[in-house]
């Protein structure tokens, strides 16, 4: 009996229609006293409002911390966004049942908060062309805190985030018509603020992860000793060093609700990488360890000298001394293994899992999250599907049909253009000697560059591509008598389930 198996929606991993909708949060401190509203009403709520814009960009007072200033300005403080925002419910809430003063308070937001934008903006312009800032995007081991500029510029991002908060909350700014609220301008001008600060710093973290996701995909032997230490890959080793420090860097960065997509955008980016490698990572052929140390051989047998008619040696005083043990036992020997991609993915899952992921209690960001989390359920099923084809014993005592059910099972979420080369390998027996696996690049008669840039640049293109693919791999598979092999009709199962 075949699993059935649904085609993933191609806009399941796609935020392109990503909307955000009022936040659930509820506010800890009380709401600022409204105004009373007489004849002068308007005129004393503009007055206050504007106070309310200077004084959120009013330098903090207090000591100063170490590393905070940059051209003798402290960055913005926490809450002050959210203070802001909390004014403005204030009086929007004191005229809930009155809709012409309601319209007109929302008339009267437009200038201080135009006024705020540019300020903010004003404020970002130095900083986000500084060298300072730009020299040291992404954060290392020696140095995991972001500099001065860098805390400036991200306070200010935090202030613009606190103040959106409240805009959800209000429902503000979210409709294109001109009798709405007119505050549609604003809001796009904090989240593309946010976007400026945000955005080039996880942009470095990813720059820097990529070509250690890529050279997975490589074969390295390494080093380890024989005492039964797991061996992993060189860059496994690098991440599990860096991925705590981005894991902390990347909270920092995105504490907004607009950078939530950005976040969702780059987990889910680096995920596919780690599986594209994986997935095309050469099958290593099982081979005896060489030991990197001479072996020792224990004697079994004292060798005495003995002469003909001479009498015994006598044994020396240092013969009964108390042989005490080295002060430093002997290393064991090491041995040279290339670690496997199962164990490598397993390795990764436990540093991805690491990272933020988008707010799961919250709608807005709701989708994005299961996004994140049905690509990191790829990786553990690839890794799952590594272990398996690498376990010779997995098949024993199984019928043709059992080992195609656990197949289908193991692959029923992961993409077919991953798990297609995987099972092509395990199934033409390949070994490092004697390479028979054709790879798909090579079947649909395109290189391999080309396969990669077209089919295999996303979640959604590998699924666009996956029916052409297979049909043209089926059609090789025809060609090549191996219809009846179990990848063949895995193949053509996961190809009839897209096609219908």
């Amino acid at each position: 009996m075949v699993l059935e198996r649904t085609s993933r929606p191609l806009t399941k991993l796609s935020f392109s229609g990503f909307k955000r909708s009022s936040s659930s949060m509820s506010v800890s401190s009380p709401p600022p006293t409204p105004l009373v509203q007489d004849g002068s009403y308007l005129q004393a709520l503009s007055l206050k409002l504007s106070e309310a814009v200077s004084k959120a960009m009013v330098q903090p007072t207090g000591p100063v911390p170490v590393g905070e200033l940059v051209g003798g300005r402290r960055p913005i403080p926490a809450g002050r966004g959210r203070a802001l925002g909390l004014l403005i419910a204030s009086e929007l809430k004191a005229c809930q049942n009155n809709p012409h003063l309601h319209k007109a308070i929302l008339r009267s937001l437009h200038r201080p908060l135009s006024v705020l934008l540019s300020n903010l903006s004003a404020l970002l312009l130095p900083l986000l062309s500084s060298p300072a800032f730009l020299s040291s995007l992404a954060p290392t081991v020696q140095a995991p805190n972001p500099n001065a500029t860098q805390l400036h510029a991200l306070a200010a991002a935090g202030f613009a985030g606190e103040l959106l908060e409240s805009f959800d909350e209000m429902s503000l700014g979210l409709d294109n018509d001109v009798k709405g609220d007119g505050l549609k301008a604003i809001r796009e001008g904090l989240v593309s603020l946010i976007g400026r600060v945000v955005n080039p710093l996880i942009a470095a973290i990813q720059s820097e992860l990529v070509p250690l996701l890529e050279s997975l995909e490589n074969l390295v032997a390494v080093t380890v000793p024989k005492t039964g230490t797991k061996a992993l890959h060189p860059s496994i080793v690098s991440l599990q060093a860096l991925m705590p420090v981005y894991a902390r860097a990347l909270a920092r960065y995105t504490t907004t609700l607009p950078s939530q997509t950005t976040l969702a955008t780059f987990l889910i980016s680096i995920i596919w990488r780690a599986l594209v490698a994986f997935a095309n990572r050469p099958q290593v052929k099982p081979f005896q360890p060489t030991l990197g140390s001479p072996q020792l051989i224990p004697l079994t047998k004292r060798q005495r000298a003995t002469s003909g008619n001479t009498s015994p040696v006598t044994p020396s005083p240092t013969r009964f001394a108390l042989k005490l043990p080295p002060s430093r036992p002997s290393s064991p020997p090491n041995i040279s293994v290339t670690p496997s991609a199962a164990a490598d993915a397993r390795a990764l899952h436990e540093l991805m899992v690491l990272l933020p992921r988008p707010f799961a209690e919250c709608d807005a960001t709701r989708v994005a999250r299961e996004a994140v989390d049905e690509a990191l359920s790829d990786l553990t099923a690839l890794a799952t599907l590594l272990e398996n084809i690498d376990n010779p014993l997995s098949k024993v005592g199984k019928s043709g049909e059992a080992i195609l059910e656990e197949i289908e099972r193991i692959t029923a979420d992961l993409p077919t253009l991953i798990a297609l080369p995987v099972l092509l390998r395990s199934d033409s027996r390949v070994t490092n000697e004697s390479p028979s696996f054709s790879p798909v690049s090579s079947i649909i008669n395109v290189s391999e560059d080309e396969y990669r840039k077209n089919c295999l640049s996303g979640f959604g293109r590998a699924e666009q591509c996956s029916s052409i693919v297979g049909h043209s791999v089926l059609d090789f598979l025809r060609v090549q008598g191996g219809l009846q092999s179990l990848v063949a009709q895995w193949l053509a199962n996961r190809v009839d389930v897209v096609d219908h």
